[in-house]
């Protein structure tokens, strides 16, 4: 009895278990938010400025990615839906910067590059934002509150 008391207890509290869940269920929407920001980009930017095309998968797929993220990677959270997104406004800024830099810098230096050129060299930049947004969700926005 003692034994599964233990057990039980060291499965409710945040830690090494709920990690890696985390970590799990983020890849799996990291990896999918980032085909589908790419999938986006792509068709987007064959009728507009890579600007636009980067503003607008980014904004779709944000929304989608931080419903999904408190759905499932930090599921439990008392963090409601509006509070999460708000939060996640400003992840938005700072993604849409680091990805518009990324592409505008490649245009410069490879004007004439394509709309398939330009996605791929927005994976890495996804990558990154991506690192970025799990550390903020995790620790600012669906942090653990202990009592």
């Amino acid at each position: 009895m003692r034994r599964l008391t233990a057990q039980h207890s060291a499965s409710t509290r945040p830690g090494r278990p709920a990690l890696t869940r985390e970590v799990f269920w983020f890849v799996v929407i990291g990896v999918a938010s980032t085909g589908a920001q790419a999938s986006l980009y792509w068709v987007l930017r064959h009728w507009s400025s890579p600007i636009l095309a980067n503003f607008a998968s980014l904004l779709v797929v944000t929304v989608l990615n931080t419903e999904a993220n408190r759905r499932l990677t930090f599921r439990g959270s008392a963090v409601r839906a509006l509070q999460a997104h708000l939060a996640a406004g400003g992840l938005f800024v700072l993604a849409y910067l680091i990805t518009s830099g990324a592409v505008l810098l490649f245009r410069h230096f490879r004007p004439t590059a394509s709309p398939a050129a330009e996605t791929l060299v927005l994976a890495p930049s996804f990558a990154l934002v991506t690192v970025v947004r799990f550390t903020v969700l995790r620790m600012v926005v669906f942090r653990h509150r202990h009592r």
